[in-house]
């Protein structure tokens, strides 16, 4: 390329001889006012020149003291006028590198005239490639272009192609797909590289069917797509859902002879992460591992994101162990991901165990860290250790954003401490910190709740004024507070007035006025509402459902009800334990009407109780018949919400009495079933059928949590059966498990917690023999928790 400028160039200078060492040489044209502007500093160009003739000019303190006063002009006087041809291109590169100054186009014309008139050929290519790269819009690169063909240097792949980058980086894609178009217009072949940047661009914005549509052109003109082609097409069709279209473009880049590197499976797991495909994605995984392809972070970051989103923490903290002992090293994604995981699962004491152990290792926690932590504390109502943790970031010189205090105001609204939520507001605006509308909302919809319509309506107004549009979650969050306050009619005011602005209402909203409508005995409207969601693609939820179904039941319409039920099954939406409650106060209150021979009162049915512990199994069972007359037959998951449910509430004999009634019709107990047995089983101290059911899940090849064995272990050791509790210990150990967190789920929350103190230490010693490696930090934690238990046995002892 550089040989075909030169050829270019020396033509175009032979036949301009005469210009060569004029002053005039490509004279600027689009810049009127140098001369004017050079009167001004006529010193200021002369005394650089002079310095730049001084060997040491970049250590002189009088060029440092002047550069900051350089404009792009003066650059360009001096760039024509100094004797050196090398001193003036090192200054060039040098004054381009100072943090006050910048080129322009001109400077570069000017640069590269003065390379072209000193036949240095090899940096006027360099520089000709800078310029383009440039080019800050469409006007500047058309001049760019004008001006190379001028010089008789055509523009050519390498320059379109620069272009075609710096555009698509800048966002303005329909500019670049112009310019490629021009490019095969004037006959230069596009290259690999030249497609493949706005193909990447187009995934990114969405436009997949552009992308594809570009890919097939690239090969019509006989350019084959190379591995980071199909990467970004790939990843783009993953990102908008098309899975299989993904996965059928994968086996065409095998077909192609192409080898898929890191980049490709991580986008490839990405994608069927976030579509729910967590098996395919750790085939892949495992696949990479077992052909020598080796993940990267990245990949392991996805990976555990993956386990998370399945609530396997346990399975995710397995990788995090690998990349802790082999690596690569995990990084304050990692840590982020993991800590994030615990929350989701409410298991708050490992969250802070790994931030601990982050801190260990040398990672560094950063704000999304503390956001996480503190928005999970909050939720849990652990408001104390979720200020401490807020503290702590402001010691560790983080600056709290506005995630950081939306966290914590959005916990304290949850909690009903508005007027926390409201100082804590008043405190983030003292401190620079700008609200979002996401703050606004979490306070709007905890004054809301309280009735404090007044109050809410003044932070709308606030938000006005800071030019903050409310969003779906703003007027969602006010349409729920006046349904939860008898306020519907002004709820559909709302609901009409988002509508007009184009906020289109999701299925919250829908959710709250179907509630609000069925609250006031207008279950009828309510499902008409149910109709309009349907048209407009929203799915209901078994909150929707379970909030309609409610409405017919206290209206005394149980046939109706039963409708409903069943068409929430034959839409794929599974009823909770809620749901069927409801079903129940709707049979009890049938029963309650044929004992009393009464006609249905309105009055009744809004009195009529719905306390959970008043249903009997027979009720339940009654519920399972009716069903069943209904033309739906009850199913495992139908029994998995009811056992469950009840195991919740302690009634571990119903729970067992369902499960022989659910085998009794060959229907086999599922994995959700199995956990909830044993843990009631183990409450209840019934340990010969906690062994049953603990056998069960093995032979069913259900994989028991950290979580059963720690519930199965100190329910053994409380009934005394310690040699059972051991031998299950070591035999778990056997499996893949991350020894730290065995330490902080088994011995520390379950062991220690139960007061089993000899058994805890026996237990860790075993670990030991296994070669069980823990961390520094864990065995920290642990010295720490045994000291409280062993002051606590002292104090109970009376020591």
């Amino acid at each position: 390329m550089v040989n075909t400028l030169k050829a270019q160039l020396l033509i175009h200078l032979h036949k301009n001889s005469p210009l060569l060492g004029s002053h005039n040489f490509l004279k600027f044209s689009s810049n009127t006012h140098i001369s004017s502007e050079f009167e001004h500093f006529p010193n200021l160009v002369a005394k650089v020149c002079d310095i730049l003739c001084e060997l040491q000019w970049k250590r002189s303190p009088e060029l440092h003291c002047l550069s900051p006063s350089l404009k792009p002009h003066h650059v360009a006087e001096i760039i024509d006028n100094h004797k050196s041809g090398d001193v003036v291109l090192q200054f060039f590169y040098w004054v381009s590198k100072r943090h006050f100054y910048k080129h322009n186009v001109n400077c570069f014309k000017s640069m590269l005239n003065r390379l072209i008139r000193d036949r240095k050929f090899v940096p006027a290519d360099h520089v000709r490639i800078l310029m383009i790269k440039a080019c800050r819009n469409k006007e500047e690169i058309a001049w760019v272009i004008d001006y190379l063909n001028e010089v008789s240097c055509d523009p050519n792949s390498v320059t379109y192609s620069t272009l075609i980058n710096g555009l698509c980086n800048e966002g303005r894609v329909d500019e670049a797909l112009d310019l490629l178009k021009e490019m095969i217009e004037k006959c230069i072949e596009p290259t690999v590289y030249t497609y493949t940047v706005p193909i990447s661009s187009l995934c990114a914005l969405g436009r997949v069917k552009e992308a594809i549509d570009l890919m097939a052109s690239m090969r019509k003109r006989g350019c084959r797509p190379n591995v980071q082609t199909y990467t970004a097409l790939i990843s783009g069709l993953f990102r908008v859902g098309k899975l299989e279209v993904a996965s059928g473009l994968y086996h065409r880049m095998l077909k192609d002879g192409l080898v898929p590197n890191t980049v490709t499976y991580n986008a490839m797991i990405d994608g069927l992460c976030a579509g729910g495909r967590f098996k395919a994605a750790l085939d892949i995984f495992n696949w990479m591992e077992g052909h020598g392809s080796l993940p990267n972070t990245g990949t392991y970051n996805e990976i555990i994101k993956c386990w998370c989103l399945a609530e396997n923490t346990e399975k995710a903290m397995v990788l995090f162990n690998k990349m802790l002992k082999v690596g690569p090293p995990p990084t304050v994604v990692t840590y982020n991901t993991l800590i994030n995981g615990y929350l989701k699962r409410g298991n708050l004491n490992n969250a802070l165990r790994l931030l601990d152990l982050m801190k260990e290792n040398g990672c560094e926690p950063d704000e999304w860290t503390y956001t996480e932590l503190v928005s999970g504390f909050c939720k849990k109502g652990k408001f104390d250790l979720a200020a401490n943790l807020f503290s702590e970031m402001v010691e560790r010189g983080l600056r709290p954003n506005e995630f950081n205090y939306t966290a914590l105001i959005d916990g304290h609204c949850k909690e009903g401490k508005v007027d926390v939520s409201l100082s804590l507001l008043e405190r983030m605006e003292k401190n620079g910190s700008n609200p979002k509308v996401e703050t606004y909302n979490a306070v709007i919809n905890g004054l809301a709740k309280e009735n404090r319509f007044a109050e809410a309506e003044k932070l709308c107004n606030k938000l006005a004024e800071k030019e903050l549009l409310p969003n779906v979650i703003t007027y969602t969050t006010l349409i729920d507070g006046l349904c939860r306050n008898g306020g519907t009619h002004l709820a559909f005011k709302i609901f009409h007035e988002m509508e007009k602005k184009s906020c289109f209402p999701n299925l919250y909203t829908y959710s709250s006025l179907i509630y609000g409508l069925c609250l006031e005995g207008k279950a009828d409207d309510a499902e008409m509402l149910l109709d309009e969601m349907d048209k407009k693609g929203l799915v209901p939820d078994h909150v929707t459902f379970t909030s309609l179904i409610d409405g017919f039941v206290m209206l005394g319409r149980l046939d109706h009800a039963f409708s409903l039920l069943r068409h929430m099954s034959d839409v794929g939406c599974k009823p909770s334990y809620r749901t069927f409650i409801v079903m129940m106060k709707g049979l009890q209150k049938e029963c309650h009407m044929l004992e009393e021979k009464v006609a249905v009162q309105h009055e009744a049915a809004y009195s009529c109780s719905s306390d959970e512990k008043e249903f009997s199994i027979e009720m339940v069972c009654n519920l399972l018949v009716r069903m069943s007359g209904y033309g739906f037959e009850p199913t495992v998951d139908t029994y998995s919400a009811l056992v469950t449910g009840l195991c919740r509430e302690g009634r571990t004999c119903d729970a067992d009495h369902l499960v022989k009634s659910m085998e009794e019709k060959d229907l086999s107990p599922n994995e959700e079933i199995c956990c909830s047995l044993l843990g009631a089983y183990c409450k209840s101290s019934m340990m010969e059928r906690a062994l049953q059911i603990f056998h069960l899940m093995i032979v069913k090849g259900f994989e028991p949590r950290l979580s059963i064995y720690r519930v199965f272990i100190c329910a053994l050791c409380k009934a005394s059966r310690v040699e059972e509790a051991q031998a299950l210990f070591k035999s778990m150990l056997e499996k893949q498990w991350n020894s730290d967190e065995i330490v902080w789920t088994i011995l520390i929350d379950g062991l220690l917690k139960e007061g089993e103190f000899n058994v805890c230490v026996k237990f860790l010693h075993i670990m030991e023999s296994n070669n069980c490696s823990l961390n520094f930090q864990t065995y920290v934690i642990l010295a720490r928790e045994l000291s409280k238990a062993d002051k606590s046995l002292r104090y109970k002892s009376g020591c």
